[in-house]
């Protein structure tokens, strides 16, 4: 697909990467970039998700990586809730591929303008853990495989809901949901691409070139986000929200 491409399309679709990685890495949203740009490019729908899980990888992964490293996350204590993840994610990607996603576009713009208004308004909104509504096991066994399989059947906004769980329902302060969100989204990519990549809809080359840009732009937003916590993660969340909620709805 890559030589199907002419040089400033793929040079734009790089930049749409890295910018992509950038505010996913923080907020999360990447995918309405990265998405609608391969659309654009030629790319057919279903061709686009499979392309889009690939080169999303680099992203999350990337951003994983960063806030693992500073102790922002316990990979390890994850790793079962990141598993369900990426089974929840092969189920819904197995569904994009057999129905149209249509419907979710009706119902995703509230729900985006939703949760831009609770992280807007909500008092206390800061880096400080609160006390948990639900315990960890029933956080990973109901509301991280719904999520999951909602990023493999659409995928925009994905991390948007991770936040939004982590922070009303875990009790995680901004920057540990933050942080947590990325591994749950690298494991539902992981689950979204395995299943696209199985029947074929995947474009490599392209894929990874833009993966290369997505994870460079994803470690210098991780790296901002660890520098400035709710500060700088707070009002990008609300704007990229309310971004993706317009997108959808003039889409």
């Amino acid at each position: 697909m890559l030589v199907d491409l002419a040089p400033h399309i793929v040079a734009l679709l790089i930049g749409v990467a890295f910018l992509a990685g950038f505010i996913d890495s923080i907020a999360g949203g990447g995918g309405l970039i990265t998405v609608p740009a391969m659309l654009l490019a030629g790319f057919p729908p279903v061709d686009a998700l499979g392309t889009n899980k690939l080169q999303g990888l680099f992203g999350s992964g990337s951003a994983t990586i960063a806030y693992a490293s500073k102790g922002h996350v316990d990979l390890r204590k994850q790793l079962p809730a990141a598993l369900i993840s990426f089974v929840g994610a092969v189920l819904g990607a197995g569904l994009a591929t057999i129905l149209p996603g249509e419907w979710l576009r009706m119902i995703l713009p509230p729900l985006l303008i939703a949760i831009a208004l609770y992280f807007a308004f909500k008092p206390n909104m800061d880096d400080v853990d609160r006390a948990q509504r639900i315990t960890p096991a029933m956080f990973a066994l109901v509301v991280v495989p719904l999520i999951g399989f909602y990023d493999g059947v659409f995928g925009p906004g994905t991390g948007s809901f991770f936040m939004l769980a982590f922070v009303a329902l875990a009790g995680y302060g901004v920057l540990k949901a933050t942080a947590h969100t990325k591994l749950l989204n690298f494991s539902s990519n992981l689950g979204g691409f395995a299943l696209f990549a199985a029947v074929g809809v995947v474009h490599w080359q392209i894929g990874l070139v833009m993966g290369i840009s997505q994870f460079i732009g994803a470690r210098v937003g991780a790296g901002l986000a660890m520098k400035s916590g709710a500060k700088l993660i707070k009002p990008l969340l609300v704007i990229t929200c309310v971004a993706l909620a317009i997108r959808l709805l003039i889409a």
